[in-house]
């Protein structure tokens, strides 16, 4: 019987990590921060209370099945898993762990390609699984950084287009944060702030709103397209100004300053569709045009393209402003506003 099989007969695993919003991404992809390190790139994410479970269960010896809402179960040897398969990504952390004799149960709360993280949120979650079976005395179970590293490695490794690492970073640290990219002075490729305390979660929450649009997001043409054109010279004075508005996002957040903070959204959302419009489907449009028409920020989460968008404002525009999100997104049946809240936890 294998280690892993072993081990989960005699008492299944669980855990869970969150999805995020962000502001700045693409900017945690070395692509961007090394050559513009000099501007201190920064990216801005806050972990939402949907949560994506994992549980380990045990399997047949030298398989590995995946189980996941919205996909087909997936059984197959270990040995030969696709790691080019829809759950590719996962399979490449099994075989990380050397596991076979799995069963994976993947439960996510968020809507299938939201674009609110979840692969890497999945990932990170895995990880942390799996090191929770072949935690010894000889080898403890790994810090969150460690988790992030690890479940980045993989992903990157898997996924065939240059990935960031923010995502893993909201899903194992929780809360609110600014991540400074390459920083340099602290020996790692970032920085965490903490721009909110948890005990202010509970006012954060009323200052946002997230709507899923109804169409899943494909983000590796739009990523693609931004790496070709930055690595080909072009658009580098965009991702120059980029920058500044993230850092601004950022210190606003951090000062309570909502007014900028807005100023800030808008202007990184209009840099983002001019160079590429279609980061915006069209029902991300009317939301976006709908939340600044109440003088709210918007953007859309991952590198867009479908999933979901956010809005951020004062308490009392964000509620005149779901009123409006609903109407608009009635029009689709897929589409929804979403329960959520911040969430203080990382990984558990």
């Amino acid at each position: 019987m294998s280690f892993f099989r072993r081990c989960l007969e005699n008492e299944p695993v669980e855990t869970s990590a969150p999805c995020r919003l962000d502001m700045g991404g693409t900017l945690d992809l070395s692509t961007f921060y090394l050559p513009l390190r000099h501007l201190a790139p920064c990216t801005f994410n806050a972990a939402l209370d949907m949560r994506t479970r994992i549980r380990l269960l045990p399997h047949t010896d030298g398989r590995i099945k995946i189980s996941s809402r919205g996909f087909d179960p997936i059984d197959v040897e270990s040995e030969t898993a696709p790691f080019s398969s829809s759950m590719g990504l996962m399979m490449a952390v099994a075989a990380y762990f050397n596991a076979d004799g799995v069963h994976i149960q993947i439960d996510s709360s968020s809507p299938p390609r939201s674009a609110l993280g979840g692969s890497s949120v999945a990932a990170a979650a895995l990880v942390w699984a799996l090191s929770k079976v072949v935690a010894d005395e000889e080898r403890p179970l790994p810090d969150p950084g460690e988790v992030a590293r690890v479940a980045y490695a993989i992903e990157q490794s898997v996924a065939g287009v240059p990935c960031g690492l923010q995502d893993h970073l909201a899903a194992v640290y929780g809360g609110i944060n600014g991540w400074f990219w390459e920083s340099g002075d602290k020996g790692g490729s970032y920085e965490r702030r903490e721009l909110i305390a948890a005990d202010a979660y509970p006012m954060f929450n009323k200052h946002i709103l997230v709507a899923y649009c109804g169409v899943p997001h494909v983000s590796k043409d739009i990523n693609g397209t931004w790496v070709r054109d930055f690595l080909a010279g072009r658009q580098r004075d965009t991702w120059r100004r980029i920058i500044v508005h993230s850092r601004q996002f950022i210190e606003s957040i951090s000062d309570g300053d909502y007014r900028l903070a807005v100023d800030a959204m808008n202007a990184e959302t209009n840099l983002r569709v001019g160079m590429t419009p279609g980061v915006l489907e069209p029902m991300g449009r009317t939301l976006v045009a709908a939340a600044r028409d109440l003088d709210c920020g918007a953007r859309f989460t991952g590198a867009g393209g479908g999933g979901c968008i956010w809005a951020l404002g004062v308490p009392a525009q964000i509620e005149r402003l779901r009123s409006d999100w609903q109407a608009i997104l009635d029009e689709r049946p897929e589409a929804a506003l979403l329960d959520v809240r911040i969430d203080a936890n990382g990984i558990l």
